[in-house]
């Protein structure tokens, strides 16, 4: 379900600088996706949570916001939306993304009962995409209190003097307290939550120094006068300071003066390590090869990886170079990147084939490109490192890749198996003089099952024309190293599962 709005920018939504706050802006988007899930769900639904949002670029009075959202996934009494915020000139039409963002919001009955959503119906290629990709997203935001619960730990070695002329973070802090009023609720009467990411907006700017810890509590008459607040909410806002001419301006140092104070200093240094290693990484749209697997950024990795392979895979302009009995190779050029996809017709249960495909030890037994294949690391059940060295191909060295290989199962029936593969870089295995250490931008299998005894095993390649001498542990190269390639991977399949 999709809820479309646009906005004209007036001074009364500006600041100083004639360009259209945050807090405006949060209201409008909080509204717009709220309307997006009320749609879809048929009964009224708050806002659970918002994903970290960026603004990249910002609106002037007398331009146009059009804010665009969809329901991308829903869960059991939970849903994704997905948000997207343009600004536009009247004049010149020209129109620059503002934020891209996803927030989940949850259906709330009327009586004590459940609600029970119904699945999303996905009309285009974008809804596909946005739908598998949502499943990657929610394990982020779970995995979230655990990633920086680590980095915590890292951060408190971290020395927190500071010069002499620091400000202690006890004189930053600033407390608003706001009546709700009628124009402050939602149509369900409630106090709406765009209204309070404004006011968290408002009170931060008031404090900023960099990143600013807000929290939210709210009061009924009886609890204040006993003084026993609600826990409504807690955010983490980051500021930037600019002159007049749009440059930034350099903050004054901070220092915690107190326990509490030093432990929301590491919080803060925890907290930036993720949002770099985030931008970084989700900026590439998991195109960016060999990120170093650190604690700081193993969820956006894995979320990349699978990303990148779920693009690949529903890229439109595939061209269809051969066909065999049960082999079919496509090929896709965009740019100076070239993609190979082999789809395979197993007969086998998809189950098997992603067990005996996802793990790849397993792999030198069909493909000669693999040399050796060792774990490194065992992440998790759904991922692994490995280390591959692959043979020489004519009048070039030995190459060998360091990769995530991150699997999924599906959540649907009708949903594939994926594994996907990438290069990262690992400290304690450097490239060797011995080997030629090779990237691997994406690949990876997506499973899809035609019967309770039979699949189709698709495999994907993407690799830069700097790379294509070297198709080594891969699917690629030549036309007839790919069937042969591919008519082996058919025979250990069929003969594996014979045998089990």
């Amino acid at each position: 379900m999709a809820v479309c709005m646009c906005q004209a920018v007036l001074p009364a939504h500006a600041g100083p600088r004639g360009e259209l706050g945050a807090g405006p802006l949060l209201r409008w988007m909080d509204a717009t996706a709220c309307l997006a899930a009320e749609k879809h769900a048929g009964v009224s639904c708050v806002t659970a949570s918002m994903d970290d949002i960026q603004f990249e670029e910002a609106a002037r009075v007398g331009q146009i916001i059009s804010i665009r959202t969809k329901v991308n996934r829903a869960f059991k009494t939970s849903m994704e939306v997905g948000i997207k915020v343009t600004v536009q000139d009247v004049l010149t039409n020209a129109e620059k993304i503002v934020s891209v963002a996803y927030a989940t919001y949850v259906a709330k009955p009327v009586d004590a009962g459940k609600v029970e959503l119904k699945p999303v119906e996905l009309l285009s290629a974008e809804d596909h995409l946005e739908h598998s990709l949502a499943i990657e997203r929610r394990r982020i935001r779970l995995g979230y209190v655990q990633v920086f619960q680590k980095l915590m730990q890292e951060s408190n070695k971290e020395d927190t003097r500071e010069e002499k002329d620091a400000v202690s973070t006890e004189h930053t802090h600033v407390q608003s307290t706001e009546l709700v009023l009628p124009p402050h609720a939602n149509h369900h009467g409630n106090t709406f939550g765009g209204q309070i990411m404004a006011w968290m907006q408002t009170v931060a700017s008031i404090s900023a120094s960099v990143e600013v810890g807000v929290r939210v509590e709210a009061y009924n008459c009886e609890e204040w006068i006993k003084d026993q607040p609600r826990h409504i909410n807690s955010a983490f806002l980051t500021f930037n300071a600019v002159n007049d001419k749009g440059e930034l301006l350099t903050f004054p140092r901070v220092k915690p003066t107190t326990e509490d104070g030093v432990r929301r200093y590491h919080g803060a240094i925890a907290r930036r390590r993720i949002r770099l290693t985030r931008k970084c990484i989700l900026s590439a749209k998991g195109d960016k090869p060999s990120d170093a697997w650190e604690t700081s950024n193993q969820a956006y990795l894995s979320y990349s990886n699978i990303a990148a392979l779920t693009h690949l895979a529903r890229k439109p302009g595939w061209d269809i170079t051969k066909t065999l009995d049960n082999i079919r190779i496509w090929t896709h050029e965009e740019g100076a990147v070239l993609s190979f996809k082999v789809e395979m017709q197993v007969k086998v249960p998809s189950h098997v084939a992603f067990s005996l495909l996802s793990d790849f030890s397993l792999r030198q037994r069909w493909d000669r490109h693999f040399l050796t294949c060792k774990v490194l690391q065992a992440v998790s059940e759904e991922e692994k490192i490995y280390h591959i060295t692959s043979a020489p191909t004519t009048g070039h060295q030995p190459r060998d890749f360091v990769v995530l290989v991150s699997q999924r199962q599906p959540c649907r029936p009708q949903e594939p198996y994926t594994v996907a593969v990438r290069s990262v870089t690992l400290r304690a295995v450097p490239p060797s003089p011995e080997f030629c250490r090779s990237e691997i931008l994406c690949a990876g299998f997506q499973i899809h099952s035609n019967s309770s005894s039979s699949c189709t095993v698709c495999y994907f390649n993407q690799v830069t024309s700097g790379v294509m001498p070297y198709l080594a542990a891969n699917l690629t190269g030549s036309s007839k190293s790919i069937e042969d390639t591919a008519l082996e991977c058919i025979k250990f399949l069929e003969l594996k599962d014979s045998k089990c």
